[in-house]
């Protein structure tokens, strides 16, 4: 398998091979890379980033840990039912969202 490291800006093209504990990485520029791409083949994680409705306009939020692939339209589908008067930046709008020990933060203030 070919993919791109997403860990940092550097984008390290990575190159995987093999599955379970015996999954083999290279091309990888440090050891975000490695941890990145063999959790890419046995558990991929994603950080999630959406818009939030507000009673003013519609602000970002994102997951304040990664979330598994398969759990990402469980955790937007969650983000979707929030409408809030007024939040800003910092402030956490769903604990723990799906059971998923990870919190739904704003990341954006209005007018930014």
């Amino acid at each position: 398998m070919k993919t791109v490291c997403i860990m940092c800006p550097v984008g390290c093209e990575l190159t995987i091979s093999g599955s379970n504990e015996n999954v083999k990485v290279t091309g990888n520029g440090c050891v975000r890379g490695l941890t990145y791409g063999k959790n890419e083949v046995t558990n991929p994680q994603r950080v999630v980033t959406a818009l939030i409705k507000t009673d003013l306009g519609v602000l970002p939020v994102k997951t304040t840990n990664l979330v598994p692939k398969n759990m990402i339209n469980n955790v937007l589908a969650e983000i979707e039912k929030v409408h809030l008067k007024k939040a800003k930046a910092g402030d956490v709008v769903i604990k723990n969202v799906c059971g998923l020990d990870c919190n739904i933060v704003v990341t954006g203030n209005y007018g930014e």
